[in-house]
């Protein structure tokens, strides 16, 4: 498949069903532990999981600025010059991977008790994360790994196999949670070890693309490691800040949720975090299915061919953020009866609460695409300010300030005021760029 020359809907759309799926299937990792914990262990079982939700961000995060950084500027050095030595930015990147895993294994391994205190685990909720984190404890790097390579195989053109990886660690997560959950008797610490196995199923599944003929991967000198970490890490930082942001925002909606509002409203926001990661991973699919096309059509200086992509990724973003939307307004309480055997405190608050969060669906998808866009040609600098608008000053502003001012209640709306603020930059730096890219000779 040529990414310079073949039809960009035809190519779209194949990378699109790939990382669509590949996303999807790895949203079932929390979406199956929460839904089974909460099954078994109720409204704390689902709280404790949202307590280690921002571990989740943050290890996710730091596989992402190795792989999407690394991956871009392989990609966009692939568009420009094709003669191998895109490599060395595929050398780097997974150096870079290996250290981020050290230090982020290190953190885990010996302050588990304080990480989780500080995301809002209180005696009752802490003994339940520490079972959860057991096991995935020593399968770390794996994650982090499953993520680099996943990106490097979108721009290696097996788009495919990094969703048959996914999918076989997803259907072994879904049967070993039932397995050893309920039928073995585990509850929550059997839900971490089927998420592990099922990191581990994935990573195999990834490296056999290194035995294939099809494979362009390789190790080789890279000169300069400093400097290219430090160019690895300006392009991968909005991907891996949107995540790290999210462990963020949610260790302060949990602190906060806890203090106004009570553990079983923090059960119903465990519920949003789960179907926020659907919608977000939504936007996920659409920026890494578009950003090998973008990088190596803009490192080739096919402008046309960006603006096109452009068109179709901002449409399949419109229409995810409507159908999650349109989902939870129709249906709160059946998200509410798949996560957990609720009780009637929780069916009672839970209509209001996820029909008001869920407003910010309508433009989630499309403020993280932009993130990837801006990436994918080279302009880290608006990447950055839109990531760090939405995931941290915004929106951490608004959880502190709209209780504050408006009552205990006005929390659930700072995300989709944050959507709001941060749609209205996205749509002016989009125009900007695009007129740019008009003004360009053409191709």
């Amino acid at each position: 498949m040529d990414l310079l020359t073949g039809n960009i809907r035809t190519i779209y759309l194949r990378y699109l069903s790939a990382a669509f799926g590949s996303a999807m299937i790895s949203s079932i990792y929390g979406l199956v532990d929460t839904a089974m914990v909460g099954q078994y262990q109720g409204p704390d079982g689902a709280a404790a999981l949202a307590i280690f939700a921002p571990i989740w961000n943050i290890i996710y995060s730091l596989g992402l600025l190795a792989g999407i950084g690394g991956s871009i500027l392989f990609a966009a050095a692939r568009g420009s010059r094709n003669d191998g030595t895109e490599n060395r930015f595929f050398t780097a990147a997974v150096l870079l991977c290996a250290g981020l895993s050290a230090l982020c294994w290190g953190l885990i391994l010996l302050l588990p008790e304080p990480m989780l205190r500080l995301f809002g685990a209180d005696d009752a909720l802490l003994p339940l994360a520490m079972e959860y984190l057991r096991p995935v404890s020593f399968a770390v790097p794996v994650f982090l790994f499953n993520q680099l390579l996943s990106a490097f195989l979108r721009n290696d053109s097996r788009p495919g196999l990094t969703t048959a990886a996914v999918l076989a660690g997803g259907i072994f997560n879904v049967a070993g949670d039932y397995c050893f959950i309920f039928l073995l008797d585990m509850g929550i610490y059997g839900a971490g070890l089927a998420t592990s196995l099922g990191a581990i199923i994935q990573l195999c599944i990834l490296l056999s693309h290194f035995f294939s003929r099809h494979c362009t991967l390789r190790l080789m000198p890279a000169p300069g490691l400093p400097g290219l970490f430090g160019r690895i890490a300006a392009a991968g930082f909005s991907s891996f800040f949107i995540d790290v942001a999210m462990g963020i925002l949610t260790m302060l909606f949990n602190r906060q949720i806890m203090r106004l509002l009570g553990s079983d409203a923090l059960a119903v926001y465990g519920i949003i975090v789960n179907v926020s990661t659907i919608v977000q991973c939504c936007g996920y699919s659409v920026g890494q299915a578009a950003q090998p096309i973008l990088s190596q059509n803009f490192g080739a200086g096919l402008y046309s061919r960006i603006r096109q992509l452009l068109r179709l990724a901002v449409t399949a973003s419109i229409c995810f953020g409507i159908a999650w939307t349109a989902a939870v307004w129709a249906a709160p309480l059946a998200f509410v009866k798949v996560f957990m055997a609720p009780s009637p405190e929780v069916l009672a608050i839970a209509p209001a609460i996820l029909r008001a969060y869920a407003l910010s669906f309508l433009l989630l998808p499309l403020n993280i695409f932009s993130t990837y866009f801006f990436q994918s040609v080279l302009r880290a600098e608006l990447s950055f300010g839109i990531a760090v608008s939405r995931g941290a000053l915004i929106s951490g502003s608004l959880i502190l300030l709209l209780p504050a001012l408006l009552g205990p209640d006005a929390i659930w709306y700072a995300m989709p005021l944050t959507e709001v603020l941060v749609f209205l930059a996205v749509a002016a730096l989009l125009r900007r760029t695009v007129r740019s890219m008009e003004a360009a000779p053409a191709q």
